[in-house]
């Protein structure tokens, strides 16, 4: 079977993504030295440690149920805290047959294009794996990141998230560069939410003006599961391009993906995410919150299928032009194949209105901070469902996030 997938994969080696900026990936080097194992968060190089916070990992794994570090293609810290939790290296899992068989590219076409092939071929089988038992309720979240330090690296990891049957899982991913690295991340990622299972995905990416971005992902829901994702992109990049899909496949399934994108510098941004309502009574919700400055120019995408009974769903995209020379586009999507389902879209793209900005200011606040305020309360995104610790996390991520304007 793994020699299948290889072969899939070599022959999609020079397959363009369907959406954004072509990278070519003979410009970068998957050959990078491997890292050793380190017993403690506090044994990562001193400027990896300053750039961890920033995108949520915490270096004393204080309110953490586990943790998994990455260093371009080597895990380099794994560790589950809680009982029942799995947390391993991908090429660990895959010595496991029943592993392949039920997961291993199961959610994501390992031919859907260059990337997904590159992550197959190139990129060491290695990224994270973190498994809920069943009935497993994991209360703090699980920590990953994703760190990128040798110049024009590839770095390609393959993640694997499985909630069994009634667990519940909160996941806080972050990815990171050293400053002025110029590489390539083409991360996979794949869920599996079970029966009456609750995953919850925040991930959080802060990358330096010379990086191209390309996750993949594909999620599986199944009866009466719950997937929500929060994605957050934190300013430059050179290029990110992104559009996950969620199948909802049981009765009841629900999914919700908020995505909050900062653009600053000559980013080429193109974000979505695709929902298919696949089984009766399923609902999804899409929405974006998207900020461009200077000559950013950024594409924001929602696609919500119904193809089942009593089907609910909502795109919605809001965006914020802070720059005569950014853009935003909003490409909402609705696609129906049964007469019983509720679709619906909405966006909205506009400046700063000048007189909410006057407002603040008569109330002693200058400019710069009416407008910091307006910026901070347009990211902020309401999620339901959140644990005290995770919605605390949102909206630190949030404030760090405007402050980079």
């Amino acid at each position: 079977m793994l020699r299948e997938i290889a072969l899939k994969a070599k022959a999609a080696l020079s397959k363009p993504a369907k959406y954004g900026v072509d990278v070519d990936l003979t410009a970068y080097n998957f050959k990078i030295p491997p890292r050793q194992l380190i017993g403690s968060l506090n044994e990562l190089p001193d400027d990896v440690k300053r750039s961890a916070p920033s995108v949520g990992l915490d270096i004393t794994e204080a309110g953490r149920s586990g943790s998994y570090f990455q260093i371009d293609a080597s895990p380099v810290y794994v560790k589950s805290r809680v009982q029942g939790l799995t947390v391993m290296p991908l090429s660990e899992a895959i010595n496991d047959r029943s592993f392949i068989d039920n997961y291993y590219w199961k959610a994501v076409d390992v031919d859907l294009d260059k990337f997904t092939a590159a992550a197959e071929l190139y990129g060491g089988k290695e990224g994270y794996v973190i498994i809920a038992g069943r009935n497993v309720v994991v209360e703090n979240p699980v920590q990953a990141c994703l760190y990128m330090s040798e110049p024009r690296a590839l770095q390609a990891p393959h993640n694997i998230i499985v909630a069994e049957e009634g667990s519940t899982l909160y996941v806080v991913t972050g990815c990171a560069t050293r400053p002025r690295i110029a590489g390539l991340h083409a991360g996979v990622s794949e869920f599996y939410v079970k029966r009456n299972a609750t995953v919850v995905f925040i991930m959080i990416h802060n990358w330096s003006r010379h990086t191209h971005v390309r996750p993949r992902t594909g999620v599986v829901v199944e009866d009466g599961g719950t997937f929500i994702s929060y994605y957050v992109n934190m300013g430059f990049t050179k290029s990110l391009q992104t559009f996950p899909n969620v199948y909802l496949r049981g009765a009841g399934a629900k999914a919700v993906l908020h995505t909050v994108i900062l653009g600053l510098g000559s980013s080429k941004i193109d974000v979505g995410g695709f929902i298919a309502l696949e089984a009766e009574g399923t609902s999804g919700e899409i929405s974006s919150r998207v900020v461009a400055k200077d000559e950013v120019e950024v594409v924001a995408r929602g696609k919500i299928g119904g193809y089942a009974r009593g089907g609910r769903g909502h795109v919605e995209c809001s965006g914020l032009l802070l720059s005569k020379h950014s853009s935003i586009r909003a490409i909402p999507e609705l696609e129906a194949k049964v007469k019983d389902v509720q679709l619906t879209h909405e966006a909205a793209i506009g400046k700063l209105a000048e007189e909410e900005i006057f407002y603040i200011q008569a109330r002693g606040f200058t400019r710069e901070e009416a407008v910091s305020m307006l910026i901070r309360g347009f990211l902020k995104v309401r999620m339901e469902g959140l644990p005290p610790i995770l919605e605390k996390y949102v909206n630190y991520v949030t404030e760090l996030t405007a402050s980079k304007l």
